[in-house]
């Protein structure tokens, strides 16, 4: 039976027991998804109590399988499926939850996204180079002459959070609420929350939500060049959207918008300094300042786990039956180190051009935000080596002790 520090693992009966908490596997999953790519890439973790999948072409098929889905409720009610009723202390969290573009399906989904989406195509998002690089610099302006900084709050943090703000139409000044909210909400994504966590979220998701719908209610009366104004305005088959659908998309837009951007930045800045590459190779052209950003999504992706509902009965190709309602979880993070697809995968080579990775997704949930974040690493990662250099870790990064996102509590540097 193999087994790393936090994994154990029957592959004759693929089941699993992986200790999310232990900090060989939080500080360093590639290991585990190593261990499990050689021997069983789709295994039933115990503690989860239900199937996951960490194959490139496992995942990547799944995500865009049309038997599975975000929902369940629109194809059976709770109590076909034996679910408990909703959490009454979870109430405002909920309330944004029903009407989010990442949880929804067609046709709500469709309606949803079409709404959306013009302000995020690529032709619409290159407007912001010069706005992103400035912001940029205007940052380390403040703290360049320092010789050091903590990179998360100075820079990571800001720059994703003003950039949608601003697309928004929502005040700047308020960056350090919306983060503290955002923060609160999506510790409800980690594994088995607290009811401390959830209380907590519940509270976040009021007061933003309460937050959102005075600036909608202004809007109404002084409408702007802005993104919420644009959905406040636009209709499609005679429809808007109602003021719970405007509020879900614009906490989903604010909260997706940053939260993985921010961990991405600092898990870029960490994979580039800790494997000693060359900077100037990884930035010496557009194309190399692309792939530079692909493969530091590849390699150390922000968010490691999507799940899925089996909207009917149903057998996989590999003989793993799913009966309607059963939860499955897909390991982007697993499949973006799949060996099957990539070369020498747990090393980190910037000129890597071995097919997309994973970790915005595929299919209908693909990340509506891709080429904002995109632009952002592509501006924020380059102009900060090209303003610090010999920049360096001035203290070990601190990993946070989280699964499944993946990202630095810390990043401590210097030059």
């Amino acid at each position: 039976m193999p087994s790393t520090s936090a994994l154990s693992l029957d592959p004759a009966t693929r089941r699993a027991s992986i200790d999310i908490r232990n900090p060989a596997f939080y500080r360093d999953p590639l290991a585990t998804y190593a261990a499990l790519h050689a021997e069983s890439p789709a295994f039933f973790w115990e503690e989860q109590q239900k199937w996951f999948f960490a194959g490139y072409d496992q995942v990547n098929g799944l995500l865009r399988d049309r038997r599975f889905g975000r929902q369940i409720l629109h194809v059976a009610s709770r109590e076909e499926l034996g679910l408990p009723e909703p959490k009454a202390h979870l109430q405002d969290f909920d309330r944004l939850e029903a009407y989010s573009l990442l949880e929804l399906e067609p046709p709500a989904h469709t309606r949803l996204r079409t709404l959306v989406n013009r302000a995020f195509v690529s032709r619409q998002i290159e407007q912001l180079k010069p706005e992103i690089a400035a912001l940029a610099h205007s940052l380390i302006d403040g703290f360049e002459k320092d010789g050091e900084v903590e990179l998360l709050k100075a820079y990571a943090e800001i720059i994703p959070v003003t950039v949608i703000a601003r697309m928004l139409g929502v005040s700047v000044d308020m960056g350090p609420k919306l983060l503290d909210w955002s923060h609160r909400m999506v510790r409800m994504y980690m594994f088995n929350p607290s009811l401390e966590t959830e209380l907590d979220a519940n509270k976040a998701s009021a007061e933003f939500a309460d937050y959102l719908k005075s600036i909608i209610d202004w809007k109404r009366d002084n409408p702007s060049d802005d993104l919420l104004t644009h959905m406040i305005a636009t209709e499609k088959d005679g429809e808007r959207l109602s003021d719970d659908e405007l509020i879900s998309t614009a906490v989903l837009l604010l909260n997706a918008g940053h939260e993985a951007t921010v961990h991405q930045l600092g898990n870029a800045v960490h994979a580039l300094l800790k494997t000693g590459t060359s900077i100037e190779t990884a930035f010496a052209s557009d194309l190399a300042t692309e792939r530079t950003i692909e493969e530091c999504m590849r390699y150390a992706a922000p968010l490691h786990v999507f799940q899925r509902y089996a909207l009917s009965d149903l057998e996989l190709e590999d003989g793993i039956a799913l009966k309607k309602g059963d939860k499955i979880g897909l390991i982007l993070g697993a499949a973006n180190v799949d060996p099957q697809k990539f070369s020498d995968p747990l090393t980190f080579r910037p000129d890597r051009n071995e097919g997309a990775h994973v970790s915005f997704g595929a299919g209908l949930h693909f990340c509506i935000g891709a080429p904002l974040a995109r632009l952002e690493l592509k501006l924020s990662l380059p102009i900060l080596f090209e303003r610090l250099p010999g920049l360096r870790f001035r203290n070990e990064p601190q990993i946070k002790d989280s699964y499944h996102f993946h990202g630095l509590d810390q990043l401590e540097l210097a030059w």
